[in-house]
């Protein structure tokens, strides 16, 4: 493996994109389908966006959502073809350019031609492609876009044709009127999914009218409320509910009777000034999608101008009663409807709760209104006419505002209902006071276009249908059948939108997209459905080379009945473009007219994932299709992921700015930061996130940062094998490391395998939520238990053998999960696996490559919960060492865990005893299994729970419960079940309390505790100074480590530490070291040599009072780093600290002068002349001579004298340390 950088020095979105070119360089996307092409098929449907937008987070998530769930399937040994997928026809190509070109009218359109509009379209259709493949590509998402498939290439249009030939064979497609949500912005009906996307709060006239009824004998009036005073004009019946009560009241000044709802009464004005009135704020009423001509939304904000004083009750009626009265109509335009119009009819999206219990209903102009007027035979659903033409202005037959903006002209409208009124009906005529009751306004939320910004218009407008409510019942069916995550997306929002699903409007009256393949006859009798184009071919004899409008629109097909009937001439309109997404599983592989075999074995496909607002977008479409083709769902499964919101918690707005690029972010933290950030939020769950450009930066922090780290540990410390000479680090076999005796190895293989048995089942379950933070908890564990409690383990200094052992363990761990994290990060898990591969032959080019890793190994689940509850008990006595400011250095006589687990107390006090007493330095561990030995128990009843159940008898049971011995809590805690006051109590009703019973004699400064409600720690907090020289130890040990880090040394690094002591204490100081030898040995991995064992032969070199190498490979003795540092000694007031010099060195050789002048027979200038030649050699070469030697070299031809053998640590020492350890063997 090679070396490997600081973290502060490593760059991920540079190491990112240096991983794209070794991508490109070995085709690794390519390659990776090629190796899979022959194994099981997975099909992944990718939702086709518009190319005439930038990406966004929304789009990242989505992408990064599906490049997870892909890369794991295709290392699980499945062949997954990833195309992507263009939407390239519909309102927002032709919004562009319409924008672009200053078109605002349909007959601009055709002034320009429909062939050069739709060239137009077709050639912004791909503006922005390459800036997507730029940006997925560098979100590390694998996905075709070579090729790519597009909804306006011919065989994907030629594949939708197919689909609705089939619906209208199967007699699912029927011409009707619908009134849709409608933009006059864009001059095209949209749809409610599309209609939901942009409301807005604004002030709405809201006025009360009447409609006198002709005959009766109190001359009352129905009134109705209406907040869109423009669909009056177009009224053509009144709606009443037949089972509401409603009262016929008189006006006590005016003497005027109205009709209204019972309920609605209050809502009447009282009679006022004009000036009163003309301010009046009318109450409020709901206001659906479906008919927002006559009813507001819940958040209306209103005053009532009520005085139910103001009105005497003439007679109660019942609604059925009111059905069939005819009224005088406001407005003479549509007098010929006079035979069937201008009726009471009832139904019951009536209600009582809002209005006034009367609707007015016309029929152009709202869902339920059209639906009511052609089911009670108002009009003929094929005989409607629709007085607002596409730009939203009145036609002709409404004469007084022809050619108006009927938004712009609701005051008017006003104005002319207040005014007398003459009506001729039936050849009665009518002389009408004013027919307002009631001018106010009101703050209701509103539709506008989300493209154009302009409010939506309810319009009836000529269509081709789906008759999704004959299938109703299959396609929940259908529903039952698929799996989505969070499912309550599924069982909630997508089956209630089911449940109340009509008929689609599939054709929309433009011209860039896929035309409808109906062809009529001149009297509309022959009708025929085109499903291929060699089918129009054959029955046209003219040569179809492309299916859009302008290439087709002159195709006729001759007529069966005979050439008498004349030709057949295709109609208008083009699908709506979520007919055609919805069609993309058939469409995108040319499907029935190639690929039947790979189609038809993988139906439904696999997966899919967007947005939640796609429950009502193309998830539908999608499941209303497959339902309606063959019976069954499109996808098996599905995640549907939430909204990415800015900061603030608002919409992402490029004109407010309230949020960073995706580029900028990616540049500044890298993609699988980004990617992570995304999958680790509640986005995953279908829920909001507000997007937090700090929030990536703290996954490269918290995560990257610390796994980095463990990795380059592993790196540094294999590195470190070769550099004291043994041999190079490959890896032990794995099965072997499943032997070790070592507990920690044994938990961090058992946690791997539990790792990769949860992912595995996870992922099967497409519960990424659930995935990553497990994952995010592994790497925290690897990094904060394994690689931080086995660092002597890992560093050698507990012998060569366990040194392979924990760094060949951490190696097969920080592989597997690089392959487990593969799928999430697969840019940083790259870069690792290519230097870690070096040292495994036989392994994959790409971690892309290689197989998700299967659970093979034993678990030891014993062990995995005795270190959970061990690192619990370290956060436990830490907290108590906090609240009583005794910090880490600060050593402890004894700690009690206090648990009833026997086998948790065994390992804590057997197997992890060193690592818990050196992680909170502590001298003594004790274990105790009886918790009432150092708590007692208290019963509190749950008032939450108990309260509504137990009413007036809670006081008497409450106290009883509180009066529960600790043997009455144990019997209950045993049984489950106790009984008070003829009341039986579980244990969800009692909350058992356990506090601290501290040991008689001792205060809280003393013995405190610290408890989870499962572990107990009991700290002794006693000041103990038998245990103070180790303190002063440790202070010292982090004095040097401090300067250690602050020199810029490696942990690999190989040095020699010295100290001086100062001033009258320093004999102190030398006591403590010698007294704390091997603690300090141990920790430093070195002993801590005194200044007086410096050898003779040293150099410094100081810059701001810290002291650095200048080089050279010689053995001279070079002092790297120093530092004066001071310590408490003692709580004696007269021995309160003592400062001491701490020097850090390159290691030198040093020399048993008297046994080298032996080897010359006495001769001390020759010794001296070997001494001055062997400092000149390279420390790590010469180490190699003696390792190859077995501890002895040979040194000949030295000032013409005979070769002499040298005896490593008896003439030459490789270091002081070592001499200095000879020395004190010798003395001891």
């Amino acid at each position: 493996m090679e070396d490997v950088c600081e973290g502060k020095d490593f760059s991920f979105p540079k190491q990112e994109e240096s991983i794209l070119r070794f991508w490109s360089s070995i085709r690794a996307f390519e390659t990776q389908l090629k190796r899979t092409e022959s194994m099981p098929e997975y099909i992944f449907y990718d939702g086709p966006p518009f190319a005439t937008g930038l990406p966004h987070y929304g789009h990242i998530l989505a992408g990064t959502i599906k490049d997870v769930v892909t890369r794991y399937q295709s290392m699980n040994g499945r062949h997954v073809t990833r195309r992507f997928g263009w939407d390239c026809h519909g309102l927002p190509v032709e919004f562009e350019i319409d924008t672009k070109l200053g078109i605002r009218s349909r007959e601009d359109v055709l002034a320009m031609g429909i062939a050069a509009y739709n060239e137009e379209c077709r050639a912004i259709v791909t503006h922005y492609v390459n800036e997507w493949e730029e940006t997925i590509t560098r979100t590390g998402r694998w996905i075709d876009f070579k090729n790519d498939y597009k909804t306006m290439d011919l065989k994907f249009m030629e594949s939708v044709w197919w689909v609705f030939a089939q619906l209208w064979k199967k007699e699912l497609v029927y011409r009707g009127f619908k009134v849709m949500p409608y933009s006059t912005g864009c001059r095209t009906p949209i749809s409610n999914f599309e209609a939901g996307q942009n409301y807005k709060d604004v002030s709405d006239p809201a006025i009360m009218v009447s409609f006198p009824i002709v005959g009766d004998p109190h001359n009352a009036a129905l009134v109705a409320w209406t907040t869109t005073p423009w669909t009056l004009p177009s009224n053509l019946a009144l709606c009443v509910n037949a089972d509401l009560v409603y009262v016929k009241v008189r006006e006590k000044t005016s003497g005027v009777t109205y009709i209204v709802a019972e309920s609605r009464l209050s809502q009447l004005p009282s009679k006022k000034s004009k000036s009163e009135l003309a301010g009046a704020v009318v109450p409020p009423q709901d206001i659906s999608s479906a008919n927002s001509k006559s009813k507001g939304t819940s958040s209306t904000k209103t005053k009532s101008g009520v005085d139910a004083k103001s009105y005497e009750l003439v007679e109660k009626l019942t609604g059925a009663s009111l059905v069939g009265l005819r009224y005088v109509p406001l407005f003479d335009y549509f007098l010929k409807y006079s035979d069937t119009a201008f009726r009471v009819v009832a139904d019951n999206y009536v209600t009582d709760d809002s209005g006034t219990g009367v609707v007015h209903c016309a029929p152009a102009f709202g869902e339920d209104d059209y639906r009511v007027c052609v089911a009670s035979g108002i009009i003929k659903g094929v005989d409607l006419f629709v007085a607002v033409d596409a730009d939203g202005c009145f036609t002709e037959e409404v004469s007084d505002f022809y050619g108006r903006y009927v938004k712009d002209a609701d005051k008017d409208i006003v104005n002319a209902v207040k005014v007398r009124i003459s009506v001729d009906i039936s050849s009665q005529f009518f002389e009408v006071k004013g027919r307002l009751v009631n001018n106010g306004s009101v703050m209701h939320s509103y539709p506008f276009c989300w493209r154009s910004d302009t409010p939506l218009l309810y319009r009836a407008v000529p269509s081709w249908f789906v008759s999704v409510e004959k299938i109703k019942e299959q396609l929940l069916e259908s529903n039952k059948q698929t799996d989505w995550v969070p499912d309550y997306v599924k069982e909630k929002r997508f089956h209630n939108w089911l449940e109340n699903a009509r008929d689609w409007a599939v054709s929309r009256s433009r011209f860039w997209g896929t035309p409808l393949p109906i062809w009529v006859s001149e009297d509309g009798i022959e009708k025929r459905v085109i499903g291929s184009i060699d089918e129009l071919e054959q029955l046209s004899g003219a040569k179809v080379t492309d299916l859009h409008r302008h290439y087709i629109d002159h195709i006729t097909i001759p007529s069966e009945r005979g050439p008498e009937f004349g030709v057949l001439h295709r109609i208008d309109d083009v699908f709506d473009c979520w007919f055609e997404s919805g069609s993309m599983p058939y469409a995108y592989i040319h499907y029935p007219f190639e690929n039947v075999e790979l189609f038809e074995k993988n139906f439904p496909g696999h997966f899919v994932a967007e947005g939640l607002d796609q429950t009502r977008g193309w998830f539908y479409t999608l499941m209303v299709l497959s339902t309606a083709l063959f019976g069954k769902p499109a996808f098996r499964n599905l995640i549907c992921n939430g909204l990415v919101l800015a900061e603030d918690g608002k919409k992402m707005s490029k004109r407010l700015k309230n949020y960073p690029s995706p580029t900028e972010v990616i540049d500044d933290y890298g993609a699988d930061a980004l990617r992570l950030y995304l999958v680790n939020s509640p986005v995953v769950r279908a829920e909001p996130l507000r997007f937090k450009k700090d929030g990536v930066y703290s996954v490269v922090k918290d995560v990257f940062l610390p796994w980095y780290n463990a990795y380059r540990f592993l790196v540094q410390n294999a590195k470190r094998l070769e550099v004291e000479g043994l041999a190079p680090f490959v890896p032990v076999h794995y099965e072997a490391l499943q032997k070790s005796l070592n507990v920690l190895d044994q938990w961090i293989n058992s946690a791997t395998e539990s790792l990769v048995q949860f992912v595995r089942q996870e992922m099967d379950a497409y519960r990424l939520y659930s995935v990553v933070p497990y994952l995010l908890k592994f790497i925290d564990n690897l990094t904060n238990i394994y690689v931080r409690f086995n660092r002597k383990r890992l560093k050698g200094r507990t012998g060569e053998d366990d040194c392979r052992i924990s760094l060949s363990t951490l190696y097969h761990v920080l592989l597997t999960t690089c392959k487990v994290m593969a799928p999430f990060t697969p840019f940083f898990t790259e870069v690792l696996y290519l230097n870690l591969r070096k040292v495994s032959g036989g392994s994959e080019e790409s971690i892309h490559f290689c197989n998700f890793p299967s659970a093979l190994g034993k678990r030891e689940e014993r062990i995995e919960q005795s270190v959970t509850r061990m690192m619990t008990v370290i956060d436990l006595a830490r907290n108590i060492r906090e609240r009583h400011s005794k910090p880490l250095k600060t050593p402890l006589k004894e700690m009690i865990v206090v648990h009833p687990d026997s086998d948790f107390l065994e390992d804590i006090t057997g197997k992890l005893r060193e690592y818990v007493m050196e992680e909170l330095n502590v001298k003594s561990v004790v274990s105790c299994n009886d918790p009432l030995n150092y708590a007692s128990l208290r019963a509190e009843p749950d008032f939450s729970v108990l309260g509504k159940r137990l009413g007036k008898a809670m006081g008497a049971v409450a106290k009883e419960v509180k009066a529960m011995s600790e043997a009455d809590i144990s019997s209950f805690e045993q049984s489950g079940e106790v009984t008070f006051s003829g009341h039986c109590l579980k244990l969800n009703d009692i909350k058992i309390l356990h506090e601290f019973k501290r040991p008689s004699g001792t205060t809280e400064k003393e013995i405190d505790a610290a408890g989870d409600g499962d572990v107990l720690v009991v700290l002794d907090l006693r000041a103990d100074e038998s245990l103070f020289d180790a303190g002063v130890a440790r202070e010292v040990v982090n004095r040097i480590q401090k300067l250690r880090k602050k020199a810029g040394l490696e942990p690999t690094d190989v040095v020699e530490v010295y100290y001086e002591p100062l001033g009258k204490s320093k004999n102190v100081l030398e006591k403590i070291v010698e007294s704390q030898e091997e603690y300090i040995k141990d920790a430093l991995g070195s002993p801590l040599l005194h200044q007086s064992n410096t050898p003779p032969h040293a150099i410094q070199c100081a810059i701001a009072n810290v002291f650095f190498v200048l080089s050279a490979k010689a053995n001279i003795f070079v002092i790297l780093c120093q530092e004066e540092f001071q310590v408490l000694l003692s709580r004696e007031e007269q021995l309160p600290s003592v400062s001491f010099v701490v020097s850090i060195a390159k290691p030198a050789l040093m020399f048993d002068t008297g046994a080298i002048v032996a080897l010359y027979s006495g001769d001390e200038k020759l010794a001296e002349s070997l001494q001055t030649y062997l400092l000149s050699r390279d420390l790590l070469n010469l180490k190699l001579e003696f390792q190859r030697g077995n501890g002895k070299i040979k040194v000949d031809s030295f000032e013409n004298q005979l070769p002499v053998e040298l005896e490593l640590e008896k003439h030459v020492f490789l270091s002081a340390a070592d001499y200095y350890s000879r020395n004190k063997e010798l003395t001891d």
